[in-house]
């Protein structure tokens, strides 16, 4: 048993070598037919690799929301067709004393935080000043709790501060950065558009995203920001619930205290939208759903070329080597003997240009990550999934050239010039 094993394992081995001495003998041949699986499997591997690498990134935003935290919102967090934003614009917006009735009737939620927002504020402290572009966020003092934020340094502003509208504020690593390179922050008293207020803490940094910086911002009290900006704004409220398994009957009970705010009817459907991480997260999946089935088909397509394409040659190896097929049947190699050389040559061929494809792809998928300074992924899952891919259509359409010169009359064989 065991020398029979050794025997087959020797077997198999100079099938192998068999392969790519006849790959090497057809350098043109076989770098063209490499090129047409190579592709197939760059495009599929390339897309499926940015696409991770993505939605990875996507997945990691979402969650600064933090866990079993939702929001409240008018619109849609991602709206896709023509038309869509039309469709909400005339609903109500969310106001500062819904997101308070929210806040004072919750039971189920841990933390309830009520915010409005302006861009494009400029911080100045003595003679330094940041660019016109840092976020200005008027919220209660859960803002960080529900944004899964922490101070580093200094503390919060309080619920009293809220109360009477203090100018106080904490701000993010990117405005200290410019403003205070080489001072201690916490005490200091900034200038926000021209509004004098005091910094009382830091928020620990959180690092960048798409190129884009979520550390450039102010967080103070609602009521100073109202102060500051006017009543008239975007107005957001965001619940966090004490845990995963409470998270539903939160969501429940914020809808059903959001409809009495609002006085929505009995029967009609929420006029705002309820979003969480999980839901984002499924929107995206779905996004991404139809991208992957296209990228799959165009490589399905590419692959079945590329298929037929090794069946040519190697019905166009059989023919050339129908001589050698004649001697080795004659001197007493097994129908089973040819067709493993055959099949084993065309999965050979298969998976040498699939893996250089699946290299190529994961390099090309990352270098879009790069280029959208995103981290970097290695989809072992997909890698294994297209090395399967490429054997299987080695297999599929070698097998007939195989079973072709398998079943050659040697005698034949040996006649044929």
């Amino acid at each position: 048993m065991a020398k029979s094993k050794y025997i087959k394992t020797l077997d198999l081995k100079e099938t192998i070598f068999m392969a790519l001495a006849a790959l090497k003998a057809n350098k043109l041949r076989a770098f063209l037919t490499l090129l047409g699986v190579g592709i197939g499997m760059f495009s599929f591997i390339g897309v499926m690799t940015g696409i991770a690498a993505l939605q990875e990134t996507i997945e990691t935003s979402f969650n600064v929301l933090g866990s079993n935290t939702l929001s409240i919102q008018k619109y849609p967090a991602i709206q896709t067709g023509p038309g869509s934003r039309s469709k909400y614009r005339n609903r109500k917006d969310i106001t500062v004393d819904e997101g308070m009735y929210i806040r004072d009737k919750s039971k189920l939620a841990q933390y309830v935080n009520v915010e409005a927002a302006d861009g494009g504020a400029v911080v100045r402290y003595q003679n330094k000043e940041t660019n016109p572009n840092v976020g200005v966020i008027g919220g209660t003092p859960e803002v960080l709790m529900t944004r899964n934020r922490q101070i580093s340094e200094g503390r919060m502003f309080t619920e009293q501060e809220l109360q009477y509208g203090r100018p106080v504020c904490v701000i993010g690593q990117s405005v200290i950065n410019l403003i205070f390179p080489n001072e201690y922050p916490v005490g200091k008293v900034i200038s926000v558009d021209g509004k004098r207020l005091t910094v009382v803490g830091v928020v620990e940094e959180q690092g960048g995203l798409f190129g884009g910086n979520q550390d450039n911002f102010i967080f103070m009290p609602l009521t100073t920001f109202q102060n500051h900006y006017g009543k008239s704004r975007w107005v957001n409220v965001q619940a966090k619930s004490y845990g995963q398994e409470s998270f539903d009957a939160m969501t429940d009970e914020i809808i059903g205290l959001m409809r009495v705010a609002r006085r929505v009817p009995p029967g009609e459907e929420n006029d705002f939208e309820i979003i969480s991480n999980e839901s984002l997260i499924g929107k995206v999946n779905e996004m991404t759903f139809f991208i992957r089935v296209g990228t799959g088909a165009v490589s399905a397509i590419a692959l079945l070329a590329a298929g037929i394409g090794i069946m040519n040659i190697m019905l166009v190896s059989v023919t050339e080597r129908t001589r050698e097929i004649g001697v080795r049947k004659a001197i007493g190699a097994q129908k089973s003997s040819i067709l493993s050389q055959f099949l084993v040559e065309a999965i050979v061929i298969c998976q040498i240009g699939g893996m250089a494809g699946i290299i190529l792809g994961i390099g090309g998928g990352n270098g879009i990550a790069i280029l959208l300074d995103i981290p970097i992924v290695m989809p072992i899952g997909w890698t294994l999934f297209g090395f399967a891919v490429t054997t299987l259509v080695g297999v599929i359409f070698g097998v007939y050239p195989a079973w072709k010169a398998s079943n050659l009359d040697p005698i034949e064989a040996l006649r044929y010039e």
